[in-house]
């Protein structure tokens, strides 16, 4: 149940990932999802916005400070685009199918084959780390405990033999205390 949850998760991503972003209608966060767009580039580009929506790609270069047609043309390579054409001018087809319609297709279609030395994507070396992290954690957790009990055993033999001294201390001044009690002859 878990893998197939996580089959439609990837997939969902993965449509996302690769869904097109039209500079006249997204968010400022979804502009920042485009590589090469940050915070300054998308504020820019919706300050323009409000002068009207960009009518191509020419426009969009001219009126937003730093993007010139080879920056242009690298957010159009990552999914971005203008009134729904992409920088050569051949529209996107837009992923705007119902999660359903996604999640019904195999898990093969859309995500790729991880690579045999790509480690972040390697699901083995994931689960062998997570599990040598785990065992690090409770090695660690375990020692934690046993110096705690070593000191609360260590501050329970010190309270003991304290207790001890002062019965020791208390016996001794009785028969001090007596024999001061006592009346002379």
């Amino acid at each position: 149940m878990l893998k197939k949850i996580l089959a439609v998760l990837v997939m969902l991503y993965a449509t996302l990932s690769f869904a097109a972003v039209d500079v006249n209608k997204a968010t400022a966060a979804e502009l920042d999802a485009i590589k090469g767009i940050g915070p300054a580039i998308s504020g820019r580009i919706i300050e323009e916005r409000k002068n009207g929506n960009f009518k191509d790609w020419s426009d969009f270069v001219s009126r937003v400070k730093g993007v010139g047609d080879v920056t242009a043309s690298k957010f159009s390579a990552e999914g971005l685009t203008v009134n729904g054409a992409s920088k050569t001018g051949a529209p996107i087809v837009k992923a705007d199918k119902p999660a359903a319609a996604v999640a019904a297709k195999p898990a093969q279609a859309a995500a790729p084959a991880p690579a045999a030395t790509d480690v972040k994507t390697d699901p083995k070396v994931d689960a062998k780390a997570k599990k040598e992290a785990d065992k690090k954690a409770a090695a660690e957790e375990k020692a934690k405990k046993a110096e705690e009990a070593k000191a609360k055993k260590e501050a329970d033999k010190k309270a003991k033999d304290d207790a001890k001294k002062a019965k020791a201390d208390a016996k001794a001044a009785k028969p001090a205390a007596s024999a001061a009690s006592a009346p002379k002859k």
